[in-house]
């Protein structure tokens, strides 16, 4: 509550100083704040906005590495996603996977295309998890679940994901996105084969085992 309390505030402070020609025009709204209100001082604004991306790039690093983990460990992705380093305890080959998309999605090198497509991509998948979530709670209400919200709030949030995935293609359609949907589906030409029914197993075995041995990686338990 306290998070979202300040987001708000922060807003309303933008807002105050700020007109809306100002914030739709500025690459950094923060810092143009900051040399309105802070004069010579807004480098502060800047160091300060410099500091929350760098929080939030160390939490999405860690977090998207272990979400290819866990994947792994259930059987949805490579077996060697799934290992721990054998000395730091770490999941070294999802951190190090999650790291080489990452490498190929700066490749483009514009930094406004980065942002635009990833969150059209964050919000297929948001919308995607959400229509899973309604669909267990209306066929399987029973199942034990140690958080839960009224039904309500994923319809709406559902509601927002379709909007925010629609919006720009009939606003202003670009041939990328057609690239990052060809991008997604692709994952399943993978997993189909490979994945779910277990084609190639020696090719894969190999080069597991190879893998295992060069990044110094070990399975882990379920409960480690």
């Amino acid at each position: 509550l306290s998070v979202t309390a300040t987001y708000l505030l922060v807003n309303v402070s933008y807002l105050a100083v700020m007109t809306p020609k100002e914030m739709m025009t500025s690459s950094a709204v923060a810092v143009t704040w900051g040399n309105k209100v802070l004069g010579s001082w807004g480098w502060i604004m800047s160091v300060a906005a410099a500091l929350s991306a760098f929080g939030s790039l160390n939490g999405t690093f860690f977090s998207g590495g272990r979400v290819c983990f866990v994947a792994a460990r259930e059987g949805h992705m490579p077996d060697i996603l799934s290992m721990a380093h054998v000395h730091r305890l770490t999941p070294s080959p999802a951190l190090i996977f999650t790291t080489l998309i990452s490498l190929v999605v700066l490749i483009p090198g514009d930094f406004q295309s980065i942002v635009n497509f990833f969150s059209f991509t964050a919000w297929i998948f948001y919308g995607i998890t959400l229509s899973g979530l309604i669909y267990l709670k209306i066929k399987k209400p029973d199942l034990p679940r140690p958080y839960s919200v009224p039904i309500i709030l994923p319809i709406l949030v559902l509601i927002v994901a379709t909007f925010l995935v629609l919006a720009p293609i009939i606003d202003k359609p670009q041939i990328e996105y057609l690239y990052v949907t060809l991008f997604i589906l692709s994952g399943a030409v993978v997993y189909v084969p490979f994945i779910h029914y277990k084609l190639c197993p020696g090719l894969l075995s190999k080069l597991t085992v190879f893998l295992q041995l060069f990044l110094e990686v070990a399975p882990v338990e379920k409960n480690q």
